[in-house]
């Protein structure tokens, strides 16, 4: 019986194969989520996690949703439905892409469904090692996710896709460089254009930025190297961060370096398949957590 849940665990949160690959996350319905953000109550207890699978007799998969929907509402689909959004920021799970026989995690009690946001993160809730830094920005290539800390206190974070194993996002340390509010990819094929908006340059050199792109995916990586952003959060990185002084101005290319911008730490290598979320323990299912760098200053320069 473990066996068989610790291949259902490995088959559907580490490859999330029910979820449909290549699927991308509805941006509209992620920023709703993702705004919530320091709205709402931290939990002062570790959250606890259980596997449920569809099932409803002989029913058809809109009935084994529907059964999940009244479950997790204690009784109201509505509100279980509402309640199930926070499974795009756990998992990127799409409900509608549920079927009966699918499996899913999801948070053990009910009181945790309405926690802010943050209460959900791959990350830690505060970081030692940032205290002494206004601002700083972690990207996980290994989680594909992303996190905002404000003197060592986690503010938001959110899901991103950096580049593929083929075309890797540097790691290191780096600043907010330039930043355009919109720009054409210089990746875009022949007769197309790859419309970014919130470009925020971390490397000069080579060209890779932090953005809003439309096609974030909720799998595997599959960007030229750039790290793509659902809208809500890179226009939200875009207000929160500074980019650097130049000669030339604040924020745009030209002359010398008068003031650098706003930190950022790339870690982590790219997943060749997707990201693995939850691994499964002695008391069922675990956030897989990331481990960040003691002193973020320590880290060596990626744009060198």
């Amino acid at each position: 019986m473990l066996r068989t849940i610790l291949l259902t665990l490995a088959l559907l949160i580490s490859t999330s194969a029910v979820y449909g690959q290549g699927r991308s996350y509805d941006q509209e319905l992620l920023g709703r989520i993702l705004d919530q953000q320091g709205s709402g109550v931290l939990p002062d207890h570790d959250i606890e996690y259980r596997i449920h699978t569809l099932t409803h007799g002989s029913g058809n998969s809109v009935i084994a949703r529907h059964t999940l929907y009244k479950i997790v509402g204690e009784g109201d689909a509505e509100l279980g439905r509402e309640r199930l959004a926070i499974t795009r920021l756990l998992s990127g799970v799409a409900l509608t892409d549920l079927a009966k026989g699918d499996t899913i995690v999801l948070p053990a009690n009910s009181r945790d469904y309405d926690l802010d946001p943050r209460a959900f993160a791959p990350f830690p809730q505060d970081y030692p090692g940032a205290r002494e830094i206004d601002k700083i920005i972690i990207v996980d290539k290994d989680l594909q996710a992303w996190a905002a800390y404000e003197n060592g206190t986690l503010v938001r974070w959110g899901p991103a896709s950096s580049g593929s194993a083929g075309t890797p996002t540097p790691t290191g340390r780096f600043t907010m460089n330039w930043r355009q509010l919109e720009r054409i990819s210089s990746e875009s094929p022949p007769g197309e254009e790859w419309r970014m908006r919130y470009v925020m340059n971390i490397h000069n050199a080579r060209g890779i930025h932090l953005h809003q792109y439309d096609d974030v995916p909720a799998g595997p990586p599959v960007g030229a190297g750039c790290v793509r952003m659902v809208t809500a959060d890179a226009e939200w990185i875009w207000e929160w961060t500074e980019p650097w002084t130049t000669t030339a101005g604040v924020g745009v290319i030209g002359g010398r370096v008068l003031k650098e911008g706003t930190l950022v730490i790339v870690q982590g290598d790219e997943p060749t398949g997707h990201p693995v979320r939850f691994t499964y323990g002695p008391n069922g299912p675990e956030r897989v957590m990331t481990t960040l760098p003691p002193d973020p200053m320590a880290v060596p320069r990626g744009d060198r």
